[in-house]
């Protein structure tokens, strides 16, 4: 898969892009990450890249100019994704489409924002990391390089890993417990200790549905419990049986 990511901070990607998950996998060539300066196409002395907003107000816009001229300086693949606070919320069923194409590419916004003809007669699509607002598209850019390259095959070690994770059930993970069975008195829930992979995986289940209704029951939208979920949450209601 390749990545083309346009940003005037390209110093800003550097050890992300070296390190753990994504440094693993680009020298392992499953992910091609091109990083490109806009302000190596501006056209004055100064490498400028903003103006002041038509209309007045406060702060700098980002011209035109430079980004239609990096974009097309190297073709990269599309879509290309405007990050921005006022584009469609990423999550993970974007990131598993984005996964199965052979690339994508991210424009960073900078300052109060781009010219809007960027967003109209460049880019496909404006999208944006959450409901707050940033400095610029660089740290979403991140967010999004790594969800989508998690995904793409022989990027992780276990390919289950990517499915039976938070949101790739339209619900929360359920809790997660390692070595020792007992921590300064709290135990691992004997459910997970039984060796009963049948009981393990409904106890899972009711865990992961009962942290969805509790933290983001906004996943589940308008729906009722279905008659076997209600029957999981009574099976292994909240707390440890053995607490």
């Amino acid at each position: 898969m390749r990545v083309d990511v346009f940003t005037i901070l390209p110093a800003y990607f550097e050890g992300p892009l070296r390190t753990s998950l994504l440094g693993r996998a680009r020298e392992r060539g499953l992910i091609d990450v091109r990083v490109h300066d806009p302000r190596a196409h501006a056209t004055d002395a100064h490498r400028s890249v903003d103006d002041t907003p038509f209309g007045g107000g406060p702060g700098m816009v980002m011209r035109p100019e430079p980004l239609f001229a990096a974009v097309e300086a190297v073709a990269p693949p599309r879509p290309l994704l405007l990050l921005s606070a006022a584009g469609r919320p990423f999550d993970q069923p974007t990131a598993e489409r984005l996964a199965q194409r052979d690339g994508f590419s991210l424009l960073c916004g900078r300052y109060e924002g781009v010219d809007q003809r960027v967003a109209d007669h460049l880019c496909d699509d404006e999208i944006s990391v959450g409901d707050y607002v940033l400095a610029g598209g660089e740290a979403g850019a991140l967010v999004i390089v790594e969800a989508v390259a998690r995904l793409v095959a022989g990027v992780m070690g276990n390919t289950e890993s990517s499915v039976d994770e938070s949101f790739g059930t339209g619900l929360l993970e359920y809790p997660q417990y390692t070595r020792p069975a007992d921590f300064r008195g709290w135990p691992v829930p004997e459910a997970l200790r039984s060796g009963d992979h049948t009981r393990i995986a409904r106890w899972r289940r009711a865990q992961a549905l009962r942290r969805t209704l509790q933290r983001r029951p906004d996943l589940l939208g308008p729906r009722a419990l279905t008659a076997e979920e209600r029957r999981l949450l009574d099976e292994f209601p909240e707390g440890h049986p053995d607490q």
